[in-house]
């Protein structure tokens, strides 16, 4: 969603990274571009006007002037403030003790809040919570049909109940919960196009009745300012605590993201970034802000392998690593691994300096699956000892894959140059004469 942005941010920047000095005149000519690429960007234009007044504020002053490297003290500032713009730091979700919490969920139509109560249940039910979801949008056809089809997709209970009170509902999925013994309760009410006074009376209703521990307004990213808008409006009548943004995967400009902080006052909680039911994550602003100005997301990168990748099948490469045994089987296992931590674009994006790949680098999103299917079109025999793998195997290999044999030589060359790195870091002594690599279990092998 931020490419854009952070194309032209990277540009503005490897300007003034270049010279050896800045004078106000390289501070305010940079501070245009940095104007023009966020309202291109659909952010707020008081927002901006405020955001690059303090940049240019902090910029010109004497430590940065003074400085060796200027340039790269103007970048971190930039970074900084934009990391306050979305908040400063993370915003967790607050529960009370009380049994079972209660989350209620606003939003308009069509912002994607009922995929998000799923989408947050299965968040929760992982960090060990036992989730209800609770459906008040009596309203829309197939709302309620919607939230429990994911509800069964994800086996978590959903509460229904009857006829169109959607006050009654809520109070009535609050007992149930507590008949079925879960400890938090999602409620997803109704949305409209646009807000209005109806929407509004029936949410405050619905927060009176059920006492809500946080209330979430859920927001469309690709909608640009008239999420924003519409937040604010929320904000006015039916007061919430934090915000989930979601399509943050999308290829629109990003503005919201960016602005709703500082027109609401609200921070964002979470952000929607795939269409899978686990593709919710907690929103970080410092790392999204690093992300934006090029330098990567390390620290997410790790957390999201960490909590895709299987440990049972990482300690067992670590055995057999430490022996000197690294197969086919091994090296289709570890790609399968990376498959599950979503796109290669994505994974990409997470790595620094990622930005400053060629414009016309083509990211083949199928090489997996093509690698894979390779592996799997070999017998055991040849998995386990590659190098009997002659010219008519190769051939028979391709056509059971449905690639070509260049196709085959590609992945025998790619998987000699894994087993080389493999036996490197299998040699590598660790704690006593135990072979270890606990440092970061599991990413090792993928990577």
């Amino acid at each position: 969603m931020f490419e854009n942005l952070s194309d032209r941010l990277h540009a503005v920047f490897s300007k003034l990274t270049g010279r050896g000095a800045l004078s106000e005149a390289d501070v305010d000519a940079a501070m245009r571009e940095v104007r023009m690429a966020l309202l291109e960007a659909d952010v707020n234009f008081k927002t901006v006007k405020e955001f690059v007044a303090r940049v240019r504020a902090r910029a010109v002053g004497a430590d940065v002037m003074k400085s060796l490297t200027p340039g790269q003290m103007v970048v971190k500032i930039v970074l900084e403030e934009l990391t306050a713009l979305m908040g400063g730091s993370e915003s967790r979700l607050v529960l009370s003790s009380r049994t079972p919490a209660v989350i209620m969920l606003v939003g308009l139509q069509g912002s994607g809040k009922t995929t998000a109560a799923a989408k947050l249940a299965n968040l929760l039910r992982k960090q060990g919570k036992s989730p209800l979801l609770v459906a008040c949008d009596v309203y829309r056809p197939a709302a309620i049909d919607q939230l429990e089809a994911l509800g069964r997709q994800l086996e978590i209970p959903v509460y229904r109940g009857e006829g169109l009170d959607a006050v009654a509902i809520a109070r009535e999925g609050i007992k149930d919960a507590i008949a079925r013994m879960r400890d938090v309760v999602i409620v997803d009410t109704a949305g409209r196009l646009h807000v209005d006074e109806d929407m509004m009376a029936e949410a405050a209703a619905i927060r009176q009745a059920v006492r809500p521990d946080q209330v979430l307004m859920v927001i469309d990213a690709m909608t640009g300012q008239d999420a924003v808008n519409a937040a604010a409006a929320f904000a006015e009548r039916v007061d919430f605590d934090g915000v989930i943004v979601t399509k943050l995967d999308g290829d629109a400009r990003g503005g919201a993201a960016l602005s709703v902080r500082a027109v609401t006052g609200k921070p964002i909680k979470f952000a929607g970034v795939g269409e899978k039911l686990d593709a919710l994550e907690p929103f970080h602003p410092e790392r999204m802000a690093k992300r934006i100005l090029g330098m990567g997301d390390v620290v997410s990168l790790i957390e999201k392998a960490q909590d895709t990748i299987d440990a049972d099948a990482a300690s067992d490469l670590e055995a057999r690593l430490a022996s000197g045994v690294f197969t086919l089987d091994d090296f289709l296992s570890q790609l399968q691994q990376v498959r599950k931590m979503g796109s290669l674009s994505d994974i990409i994006s997470m790595i620094p300096g990622a930005n400053r790949l060629p414009k016309d680098a083509e990211i083949d999103e199928g090489a997996l699956a093509r690698t894979e299917a390779i592996i799997r079109s070999m017998t055991p025999a040849e998995r386990a000892k590659p190098s009997r793998i002659n010219g008519s195997r190769r051939e028979r290999i391709a056509n059971g894959a449905g690639v070509r044999v260049f196709d085959v030589n590609q992945v025998l060359k790619q998987f000699t140059q894994a087993q080389k790195m493999m036996k490197q870091l299998g040699a590598i002594p660790g704690g006593g004469k135990k072979r270890r690599f606990r440092g970061m279990p599991g990413v090792s092998g993928p990577f």
